[in-house]
């Protein structure tokens, strides 16, 4: 180990844990969570995000706690909780404000704070520090430090895994760069990037999220005027794939935690300071529509097939936000549940990686069950879980109507085999 620095991670979800077990294979860790249920499991080996090995959880060394006196044990704290938006598509520092006050309480001097929810630029100095100052009494610059290292863990990605990920890392002063540095490099072998500043970090981190968003909503722009072409849009970006230079992002729902809510955050900013975000926005108009677009593009095709689109019976396949990963946040699928519930449709929806109990709690969605897959006239392959990948053509056979119509999100069915079949096949 090439510091001395006794690490805490707070928050223990998809990118805490990882950061934790990372961290705990080469040193005592403590793990802060404030859900009790959730450190219990985890005592466990018992990970419900399955971002861990239950091996690797429990050859960790991690002391898993929701005590702030346990937390007072640590002098490198690292903040990995989530930041989402509200209602109203604004930023909720909720969480980090209140995980701020927090480790106020378990502050000391020469204690250390490094934040890696994503945030807009200055939130680190300007919204936290001055709750860690009123929780500890001491005085930050002089009494403890902050810093800032971006997350940047892709939830379900076994391959660009924590330690894989180059980090970057700041602080507010050279001193606390270096040590923060030292820190993330005793585990993150693909190294580390010495951002100028800590805002500079933040904004790094907003902008990654940003670029991709603003790439997926042009495919999904580029999708809707191919469809009015009776164009495959697929089609044209294989074909376009083929020079060098060319970007391989392809439509989609636009969901999760990072790429649907981190421009949010940008956004949110630059109003702030007197700028309007018109790329940026346009952008998010596009991808936040399109559940709807597809939808009602969907039922217009039931129709044209002599179908009552107000009698379908339409299944919905996937809920999670992306594929093999059993995280339902800001999903964008229930954008599509919403608008078939408009057209009066109670669609059947299923998933194999989504937890029931949350579905129901967070969406207001009964998941069905393999046997209630039967008899659509509509089904939505909306996520690329493996299950749905296996699918044959004997598999569908067996759920849908004749002439049914599948509306394939994800570009992962046989779309030849569907040609020779009685069901229609649509891909966006």
């Amino acid at each position: 180990m090439s510091h001395n620095r006794k690490v805490s991670v707070i928050g223990l979800g998809y990118v805490g844990l990882p950061v934790a077990v990372a961290f705990g294979k080469t040193q005592p860790v403590v793990g802060f969570d404030i859900n009790a249920q959730r450190i219990e499991e985890l005592k466990k080996g018992i990970d419900r995000t399955l971002e861990v090995e239950s091996n690797d959880l429990q050859s960790a060394d991690i002391e898993f706690t929701d005590s702030t006196e346990v937390l007072a044990k640590a002098d490198f704290h690292i903040v990995a909780v989530p930041t989402p938006i509200n209602e109203a598509r604004k930023p909720d520092l909720r969480p980090m404000l209140s995980a701020s006050k927090t480790v106020g309480q378990a502050l000391k001097k020469g204690d250390i704070v490094v934040f890696e929810s994503t945030v807009y630029p200055g939130a680190t100095e300007e919204d936290c520090v001055p709750i860690l100052e009123a929780e500890s009494g001491l005085k930050c610059g002089t009494d403890f430090f902050v810093g800032y290292s971006p997350e940047r863990i892709n939830p379900g990605d076994k391959e660009h895994t924590f330690t894989k990920i180059t980090k970057i890392v700041s602080g507010q002063d050279e001193a606390t760069l270096e040590t923060v540095a030292e820190v993330y490099e005793s585990v993150v072998t693909a190294g580390v990037f010495r951002a100028s500043s800590i805002k500079v970090a933040e904004a790094a981190k907003v902008i990654e999220n940003t670029q991709r968003d603003l790439n997926i909503a042009l495919m999904n722009e580029l999708s809707l005027i191919f469809q009015k072409m009776n164009i495959d849009t697929l089609d044209v970006l294989e074909a376009a794939g083929t020079k060098w230079n060319f970007l391989p992002f392809r439509p989609g729902l636009v969901g999760g935690h990072c790429i649907g809510v981190d421009p949010y955050y940008l956004t949110h900013k630059a109003e702030i300071i007197g700028h309007h975000p018109e790329v940026i926005m346009a952008g998010r108009r596009i991808n936040d529509d399109m559940g709807k677009t597809i939808v009602q593009t969907a039922m217009k095709k039931l129709i044209k097939n002599g179908i009552d689109a107000s009698k379908a019976k339409v299944g919905v396949l996937g809920l999670t936000f992306k594929e093999n990963c059993p995280d339902l946040r800001n999903s964008k699928v229930i954008d599509i549940i919403t608008e078939l519930q408009s057209f009066g449709i109670e669609p059947v929806v299923h998933d194999p990686m989504a937890d029931a109990e949350e579905a129901k709690e967070e969406y207001g969605v009964t998941l069905a069950a393999d046997k209630d897959l039967e008899g659509f006239d509509l089904i939505f392959v909306a996520v690329a879980h493996s299950q749905y990948n296996s699918l044959s053509m004997n598999d569908f056979e067996k759920v849908l109507k004749p002439n049914a119509h599948i509306v394939d999100i994800k570009g992962i069915l046989d779309r030849d085999a569907f040609a020779q079949s009685s069901f229609n096949l649509s891909r966006i």
